[in-house]
């Protein structure tokens, strides 16, 4: 019965009806070529029938009360035909509806008698490709993992029928960094930044230089953001959307305005949330934040660690300007400032200064703090490494891998795009009572990707 880390039993202890806290993820696949009904069946048979590893057979000792949540038990048999599900969408099987399901899917809670995990697997589109829809609490997996799961359980070949589905993996050791850090998942810096608490000695100075660079310069983001609509208290329900840009297009316009393609992902997002918030007659006067996770290479001449050292920057949107390629060159000016505070510290500083901006998150359940305080930043936007190249399970490709993540009350839209490919695959999760036709920022994303490309494209 082995004893469950605070860091991972936070995520549990904090989970209520208005905050399920598991992370999850929607893959597309194109059938292989000559495949007919049978090879839905038989994939279904194949998940249920399957090895379960260690990981994915835990569930909390006593799901009921404080201290039943800080210790795992480890299920012997597994019922697999609770936990693979086999589901349609309705006619007229449009991605629309898929999104519907998904939506409906991930806000309802994993049952704590069981393993907490689950998958659907789901025919019935009209273009004839099958979805699989998996859901994993956040105290066994962060999504990072997650997603790494999910690319060991595919292949490169289209050839290839030895592919397994992520449970029956066992999880990599953590060696890097990122990993030690959590990658770059919001929450799970939050759970790395309490795994080093105790080594934050070199905080307060740091802290200082900071305050100094933000007196000096004048032009530091600082985790405190106007309120909006998206920053209030959450209901359960939730509203998924999910779409793919060409990354080929996002790299155009970052070479031709000298920026990064975060910087115009952002810049994405920002004219997004610009016209969301329009329509609602709802857009603040002063410009939104973003609080972004980023990875950064180790100090130059620092040769006693390998890896990356992850933290998170908080990022102007500039929401206030009209104009894309101005919010696009304040995004860029906003992130380079953030990085090279971060550049200055050490690992382990990094990760204790990004979890103590991410403090009010914790404080979010006290009653009234988020209403009668300003958010520390507006949106999560976090982008995730996936595979770099076209990855087949057991013949059938891959078409999209779209993130579904956590929202939480005073940040009622999460934004997570995953690189597959030559794609970007964005995933917006939202709270469906606060955030009314979320849809609509798919919309908004590709009018914004192609102001800013008609200026720089």
């Amino acid at each position: 019965m082995p004893f469950m880390p605070p860091t991972d039993s936070m995520f549990l202890l904090a989970e209520t009806r208005e905050h399920p806290m598991h992370v999850g993820g929607l893959q597309l696949f194109e059938l292989p070529e000559g495949a007919g009904p049978e090879w839905t069946r038989e994939t279904i048979e194949q998940f249920r029938s399957g090895g379960v590893s260690d990981l994915f057979r835990r569930r909390p000792k006593e799901p009921v009360g404080v201290l039943g949540n800080a210790w795992w038990t480890t299920e012997g048999s597994v019922d697999m035909d609770y936990h693979i599900r086999h589901s349609a969408v309705p006619q007229p099987g449009r991605i629309r509806e898929l999104l519907q399901l998904t939506s409906r899917w991930h806000g309802s809670l994993l049952d704590r008698h069981r393993p907490l995990w689950e998958t659907h697997l789901v025919e019935g589109l009209q273009d004839g490709r099958i979805a699989v829809y998996s859901k994993v609490h956040h105290s066994m997996v962060d999504g990072v993992s997650a997603i790494r799961l999910m690319r060991r359980s595919l292949s490169e070949d289209p050839d290839d029928r030895d592919c397994v589905p992520p449970w029956a993996l066992a999880p990599r050791p953590r060696s890097t960094d990122v990993e030690r850090s959590g990658g770059l998942d919001p929450l799970s810096l939050v759970r790395g930044g309490a795994a080093v608490a105790g080594d934050v000695a070199g905080l307060l100075p740091v802290s200082l230089k900071i305050a100094r660079d933000v007196v000096r310069d004048g032009d530091i983001t600082l985790p405190r953001a106007p309120k909006t609509i998206l920053n209030g208290p959450v209901g359960g329900a939730r509203r998924f959307a999910a779409q793919s840009w060409e990354i080929e297009r996002i790299k155009r316009v970052a070479k031709s305005s000298a920026t990064t393609v975060n910087d115009v992902v952002l810049a994405m997002v920002s004219g997004a949330l610009r016209t969301y918030l329009l329509e609602q007659h709802a857009l603040p006067e002063d410009p939104m934040t973003a609080m972004v996770p980023v990875s950064l290479s180790l100090r130059a001449g620092d040769d006693t660690k390998t890896g990356n050292a992850t933290g998170a920057i908080v990022v102007n949107l500039a929401t206030d300007r009209e104009s894309g390629p101005t919010r696009l060159e304040e995004i860029a000016y906003s992130s380079r400032k953030a990085k090279k505070i971060l550049r200055d510290l050490s690992p382990t500083q990094i990760l204790a200064l990004s979890a103590l901006q991410m403090l009010p998150l914790a404080a979010s359940p006290v009653p009234g703090f988020v209403r009668y305080t300003h958010p520390p930043f507006n949106v999560v936007v976090s982008n995730v490494p996936g595979p770099d190249r076209q990855m087949y399970f057991n013949g059938a490709r891959l078409d999209g891998m779209y993130p579904t993540s956590i929202v939480l009350d005073g940040q009622a839209v999460n934004i997570t795009l995953c690189s597959r490919d030559q794609y970007l695959d964005f995933g917006i999760i939202g709270c469906r009572r606060s955030v009314p036709h979320l849809q609509r920022l798919l919309l908004h994303l590709e009018t914004s990707l192609g102001e800013l490309e008609q200026a720089w494209g």
